[in-house]
């Protein structure tokens, strides 16, 4: 590879990893070509940019933006990188269920929002809503008051109207 091309490399994948809010580095030794393509069929429906590329091109990449320490010293074998754009988590949800079904793919390192996680934690990561399943769920509790407002004010009408009959009678009496 000439060095041309190896700093394109580094280039680019700085720049995707810049924007990235989700870094997924996996160890994909073993997988078939057709275990590959189809790992990258998943991440692509998910909008989540899966590249194969040498650890050294990694690190220096990685160097560039900074904060990546804790990342470094893990890059050993083969390494490809799935980056995530919007939902931070959804790597973590397709390399679990796709190691459960190929035992071959492991999760080396992930880095979310700066944070770094160790590759024994990724079925917890898996767990963890995605962005949409947290928005619904807030949207839900936001949501919850405003659907009990009408039960909570018949019940008080109701409340009133059975003062308001109970006042008349004693008034009659």
């Amino acid at each position: 590879m000439k060095k041309q091309e190896k700093e394109q490399i580094v280039a680019e994948v700085s720049e995707i990893a810049g924007r990235a809010s989700g870094l997924f580095f996996t160890d994909f030794s073993g997988l078939t070509v057709l275990e590959v393509t189809e790992l990258r069929r998943e991440f692509r429906k998910s909008g989540i940019d899966y590249r194969v590329a040498k650890n050294t091109l990694i690190r220096k990449a990685l160097e560039n933006i900074g904060g990546f320490d804790g990342v470094v010293d893990r890059l050993v074998g083969p390494t490809a990188v799935a980056f995530a754009f919007e939902d931070p988590v959804a790597p973590a949800k397709i390399i679990q269920k796709f190691s459960e079904k190929h035992s071959k793919l492991s999760l080396k390192v992930c880095v979310i929002e700066k944070q770094v996680f160790d590759g024994s934690q990724l079925a917890e990561l898996a767990r963890m809503p995605t962005r949409k399943e947290a928005m619904a769920m807030l949207v839900g509790t936001m949501e919850a008051p405003v659907v009990a407002l009408p039960n909570i004010i018949n019940a008080m009408v109701g409340d009133v109207a059975r003062l308001v009959g109970e006042v008349e009678k004693k008034k009659a009496a």
